[in-house]
């Protein structure tokens, strides 16, 4: 029998679930006490993952409606479930009965001002003893939560918190893709790049059930949280190493250049090359990637990056880079040509050769990365307009 209020529901409870069944009735339960609290119709969505414990059958006699979803992960999970979901606003959350349904009112009031994600902070609400083990509270957590406003800037204290609610067209229009836990830090991050009305409001979390074993894998899923960050972070993705390198490079090539004693041999000059190679393919994922986002996104990806600005500057910015290859070619080869003239004929010093020959590779490396990086953008653009 579905319990919710008679009408088109305004309000979507979201329920990720997997083998739930010694907690699923009391999370519907709770969902029931929230929705009602709002005063609006209410549903109650069930994203099943393939249970093989009765969850389902659970769910439907809670009232609950269940939708199926045969590809495995959390992620995959929410998403089925929220695409399902009828209601304007939506409220998601774990079916280990560890989060408060029965604040809804809290979550929604937000929402009804005006924003588009209502974040939950255990941090700042209370947590119950044994209901967050000891590296997820104090390293986990934090370190992440510490990540996440370094690289996007977001005001956000608990960054994976599980309980958040949102405008379901805000999400939807986000074209989240990630399948795991991940997930998660993909619709914050996202929501963020999208100048989305992003607030935070204290919440408690309560102990998991004894017997229940976590879906959460610390390590395997606090690496894929960390990757997905770093790779929509491209400034520090690419760009910090990428500056590493270079100025590595530079200061290799003057500690060989002005004779210094640590670093007289002709091997500084190889690891320089490799360094300035290095950093030439990394500010050129940068700088490629960069411009993606400012298509996806607009600019609030790349604060700070003015001089990239201009240089990407509609197709002048390609036309400046393909330009820019050409003289660096051009350079590149007569340098080239200086040193295989000079060796020939041993006009100069083994090491006015080797500095030729490094300052040679330096400007083929620019012209090649120059080349590579205007194709992409190019490539970029023409799909862009041709709107595949």
């Amino acid at each position: 029998m579905d319990l919710q209020v008679d009408g088109d529901p305004q309000l979507s409870f979201v329920i990720p679930c997997l083998n739930e069944a010694p907690t699923l009735a009391a999370t519907i339960r709770d969902c029931h006490r929230g929705g009602e609290a709002t005063g609006l119709n209410f549903e109650i969505v069930v994203a099943d993952n393939g249970s093989s414990d009765g969850s389902v059958q659970i769910a439907q006699q809670e009232g609950a409606r269940v939708v199926s979803v045969p590809i495995r992960g959390y992620g995959a999970a929410l998403s089925a479930g929220i695409k399902a979901a009828r209601g304007c606003f939506v409220l998601m959350g774990d079916a280990d009965s560890t989060y408060r349904f029965d604040q809804a009112p809290l979550f929604l009031a937000p929402l009804q001002a005006g924003a588009d994600l209502v974040m939950g902070n255990r941090f700042r609400g209370t947590i119950s003893p044994g209901a967050m083990p000891f590296l997820h509270r104090y390293l986990g957590n934090p370190v992440l939560s510490l990540l996440g406003r370094m690289l996007f800037g977001i005001d956000v204290g608990d960054f994976h918190c599980g309980l958040r609610a949102f405008r379901r067209s805000s999400i939807m229009a986000l074209s989240l893709c990630n399948t795991g836990m991940e997930y998660a830090s993909e619709m914050v991050i996202k929501a963020s790049l999208r100048d989305m009305h992003l607030v935070e409001i204290p919440t408690d979390l309560r102990p998991n059930p004894p017997g229940r074993r976590p879906h959460l894998r610390t390590w395997r899923d606090g690496w894929r949280h960390l990757k997905f960050m770093l790779s929509f972070s491209p400034r520090y993705a690419f760009l910090g190493f990428g500056s590493v390198c270079l100025v590595a490079s530079l200061l290799l090539y003057s500690s060989y250049a002005t004779q210094l004693s640590i670093f007289t041999g002709t091997t500084s000059l190889l690891v320089a090359g490799f360094l300035f190679y290095s950093a030439c393919a990394l500010i050129s994922d940068y700088v490629v990637t960069r411009f993606f986002f400012a298509q996806r996104y607009g600019n609030h990806i790349g604060r700070g990056g003015r001089l990239i600005d201009r240089l990407l500057h509609g197709r002048s910015g390609i036309d400046r880079l393909m330009k820019s290859s050409v003289v660096m070619l051009a350079l590149g080869t007569v340098l080239m040509l200086i040193v295989l003239h000079a060796y020939q004929n041993a006009s100069l010093s083994e090491r006015a050769i080797s500095q030729l020959a490094f300052l040679a590779s330096v400007s083929l490396s620019v012209a090649l990365f120059s080349y590579l990086t205007g194709a992409k953008i190019s490539t970029l653009v023409a799909f862009q307009d041709r709107e595949f």
